[in-house]
């Protein structure tokens, strides 16, 4: 039997870092929850404390196949590197890199414009091979 589960990132500004998300992967906001006219009838209802009504985001794959994403504020700042990060699998590793690298330098272009910023590039054997990239909080992602 297979768990459905998310990625859950503790971020200073969830709104932020979730608009960011919603660019680099094509994600929509989640929808309100069923039997709720709106998030604020559902915070309402779970006595969520309104103080606090901005200390989350979340985003789904509007195709309902791949995992969600929920972002919670936390006080402390990031510290060190991520020990899970998320790979964007733009290139296609079994296209000719005439074709595939296009593909990374273009996304790297759109998330940069999005707010991310390039940690570095990595070469393998004298080819580009991926894009270490840190989103507006500096959590690290590659684009492949």
């Amino acid at each position: 039997m297979t768990v459905v589960w998310g990625i859950t990132i503790d971020c200073a500004d969830p709104a932020r870092l979730a608009a960011f998300w919603r660019e680099a992967l094509g994600y929509v906001d989640a929808p309100v929850p069923e039997g709720f006219a709106s998030w604020e009838e559902w915070l309402i209802r779970w006595e969520v404390p309104p103080e606090e009504w901005n200390d989350g985001a979340y985003l789904v794959d509007p195709q309902g196949t791949r995992p969600s994403l929920t972002f919670l504020k936390v006080p402390e700042p990031k510290v060190a590197k991520n020990r899970l990060h998320i790979d964007l699998k733009v290139g296609g590793r079994d296209q000719p890199q005439d074709i595939r690298w296009p593909r990374v330098t273009e996304t790297v272009r759109r998330l940069l414009e999005a707010g991310a910023s390039i940690v570095r590039e990595d070469v393998v054997n004298g080819v580009p091979s991926h894009v270490v990239m840190a989103d507006p909080e500096g959590n690290e992602f590659c684009v492949v």
